[in-house]
């Protein structure tokens, strides 16, 4: 008789067994399930790629495991293969022309058209800008990529959509993680991270120091990023996690060269850069959080919250000197029956302060004060979409926002030149409200296991950034940016293949397009009548074996639409094709391929296309040894056959078949090394 249980255990007391009635004592087999509870302010990538299936439309997760193999450090290394993303670094550092579906098309620094979160909490300011010098790609656990107005869940109306770099913590990452990578150009980066599991909390710290001489004369650059997080279940139904982040960062500006400057010496800098000794130099601070509770009936609330504050010098044309201030918050309500009815809706509010100061550049230092402007962003913003089952293995999700913004320029100064001394008067103050409803549509159809159908239609809103406003070498005030867009594509996740791919037609009204001046130099920002972007995003990975074939191809069309200067013409900066990927032999840890790059055809650098980039392909070689704890290394090489390229260009409007100084020549051979150690 047993009168106690334990474990579901019999517990005999009071009572000892003979080892002969021991023989017959038979224990009932007892399985003991111990799950650890999920955090919602951490989602793993599973659970990501899981929530992104009942997205109708372009949305992918990249396992940060992908681009550690090599060398990580810029954002081209992180998203060179991620399906639909085109980014190229226009000095071999961070600073890159980033678009989505000709997103912030002309924009090869400072970037816009595109939200940036870090943990769901935007990186953006409140203008709508963001710099590439914040993110860390090794203290990252895995990239959200949403094209288009499948970011609206992160309140994004963006041409472009939205991408969030989500961190490890400590319970996801390593608890000691150190890296080393070096290689050419005087490249290195030392980065260490330490995580710990508390059990209902943990905690992640990355330390991360990046110094490289550069391609090119005059592209030294000199970063230093610190990172943290903690957080993790305060009960049941409450989570909350604190992100910092604290970034320094020096780069040298080489600028842009003419084709022939570039044939002759890709290394050189432009005589401008040199003269001007020009940089973008700038610390950051910033504080984010997510909590999220947890309410009956499938319900529950996240909190994002975010604010930051920035010090930039940076010497162009003119010494620009701007300290910046930018908070916001935004509550989300999500929503799951049990019969598949799906809800996610918010409103969000942000806030941002510049105070711009100008001044003639002076080899780099401050001369006389030429301007000074205080600017103000303020949003307000609503959004939500509802997700409808029609019958079995179909879905209906339909979508709506409200976005309510301002942007508020006070010119201090008033006087933006001068004349043998003398003041030039220009009053660039300005006061505008931007007042955009829009809609989304969309249906998917899971045609098997793994298999999903997709299409939609939705429309996006832009205001201009304050670099789209003012302080240019010509001033302007633009209007917002407005499209229609129509998407349909194919999700295939089965076997040994991996698919995404999509195709979109954008019809735009007033795009904001940025144009240079001869020298390469920032000229301004104009709205565009009628545009049109429409292609393909082909992306993916297919193991055959032991070989695996990751990469994708972007197929773009970007045009005027009957524009009265330039007719049907394409819009300039990016080619037309573009394939990025690459062939891995794996094999228990191991890993060894080539790389490629290519832009088949060439492509026009001016809107009235009389000047054009070459198109080229490179190619390159990775191998390594990545086990899960240990010590691991990689070595890579890059465009190993040393070809002279175009990595992006500048944009000018009428080139009047003239060579100009628009081309930013890609890095040539060069090797790197890495050498990790986690336990």
């Amino acid at each position: 008789m047993c009168r106690k249980t334990i474990l579901g255990l019999c517990a005999v007391s009071s009572v000892w067994l003979s080892p002969a009635q021991a023989d017959h004592v038979e224990l009932a087999e007892t399985a003991i399930n111990a799950e650890q509870q999920r955090d919602p302010t951490a989602p793993s990538i599973a659970e990501k790629k899981a929530e992104f299936s009942h997205i109708p439309g372009g949305a992918t997760v990249v396992d940060a495991e992908t681009y550690k193999s090599g060398r990580s450090s810029t954002l081209q290394d992180a998203l060179g293969m991620a399906t639909g993303v085109f980014i190229q670094p226009r000095f071999g550092a961070e600073e890159a022309r980033l678009s989505i579906r000709g997103s912030g098309l002309q924009r090869t620094f400072h970037g816009r058209g595109l939200l940036l979160m870090q943990d769901g909490a935007p990186v953006n300011l409140a203008d709508g800008s963001f710099d590439f010098q914040t993110i860390e790609p090794l203290a990252t656990d895995h990239i959200e990529v949403l094209r288009g107005a499948n970011a609206w869940r992160y309140g994004a109306t963006t041409l472009g959509g939205g991408i969030n770099f989500v961190s490890p913590t400590g319970k996801s990452a390593a608890p000691l993680d150190l890296r080393y990578e070096g290689g050419s150009f005087g490249y290195h980066r030392l980065f260490g991270a330490v995580a710990q599991d508390f059990g209902d909390a943990d905690a992640y710290l990355s330390i991360n120091d990046y110094a490289q001489d550069g391609f090119r004369d005059h592209s030294k650059q000199d970063n230093q990023r610190y990172f943290a997080n903690i957080g993790g279940r305060i009960n049941e139904r409450l989570a909350t996690r604190v992100y910092l982040t604290h970034v320094e960062t020096d780069s040298e500006l080489p600028g842009n060269l003419t084709k022939a400057q570039m044939r002759r010496d890709p290394e050189q800098a432009s005589a401008d850069a040199l003269r001007g000794d020009q940089h973008r130099d700038f610390n950051l601070n910033r504080v984010g959080n997510i909590t999220t509770l947890q309410l009956d009936g499938g319900h529950s609330l996240e909190l994002a919250s975010f604010y930051s504050e920035k010090a930039l010098f940076h010497p162009i044309f003119q010494v620009l000197d701007i300290n910046s201030e930018d908070y916001g918050m935004r509550l989300s309500h999500l929503w799951e029956s049990d019969s598949g009815w799906r809800w996610r809706g918010g409103v969000e509010a942000s806030q941002g302060r510049n105070w711009d100061s100008r001044y003639v550049n002076v080899s780099g230092r401050k001369g006389r004060k030429v301007n000074e402007l205080h600017q103000t962003a303020r949003n307000l913003n609503a959004f939500g979409e509802l997700e409808v089952p029609l019958a079995e293995r179909w879905a209906l999700i339909g979508g709506a926002a409200w976005l309510h913004q301002e942007r508020n320029v006070d010119d201090r100064f008033k006087c933006n030149a001068f004349v043998t001394a003398v003041c030039v008067p220009q009053d660039e103050s300005f006061d505008g409200s931007y007042l955009g409803r829009l809609g989304r549509i969309g249906v998917r159809h899971d045609l098997a296991e793994g298999v999903q159908l997709f299409a939609n239609f939705s429309q996006s809103y832009e205001p201009p950034t304050f670099s789209e406003l003012t302080g240019g070498q010509i001033t302007t005030q633009n209007d917002a940016q407005k499209a229609n867009t129509w998407e349909a594509g194919l999700r295939w996740a089965r076997d040994s293949l991996d698919v995404d791919l999509a195709v979109y037609r954008s019809e735009i009204r007033d795009e904001l397009l940025a144009l240079n001046d001869a020298n390469g130099q920032p000229l301004g920002t104009v709205n565009a009548d009628r545009t049109l972007h429409q292609g393909v995003e082909l992306g993916g990975a297919w193991t055959l074996g032991q070989i695996t074939l990751r990469g994708q191809y972007l197929f773009n069309d970007f045009r005027f639409d009957n524009d009265d200067v330039y007719g049907d013409n394409r819009l300039a900066g990016v080619p037309r094709h573009f394939l990025k990927g690459e062939a891995l032999w794996q094999q228990d840890g191991w890993y060894a391929g080539p790389t490629v790059e290519w832009v088949p055809n060439h492509y026009n650098v001016d809107q009235a296309e009389t000047l054009y980039a070459e198109g080229y392909a490179i190619w390159g070689l990775k191998g390594g040894y990545r086990p899960g704890e240990g010590v691991g290394f990689f070595v890579e090489g890059r465009n190993l056959s040393d070809k002279t390229y175009v990595a992006t260009t500048g944009v000018i409007a009428n080139a009047n078949g003239q060579d100009s100084a628009q081309f930013m020549p890609g890095d040539g051979r060069a090797l790197y090394v890495g050498l990790e150690w986690r336990q």
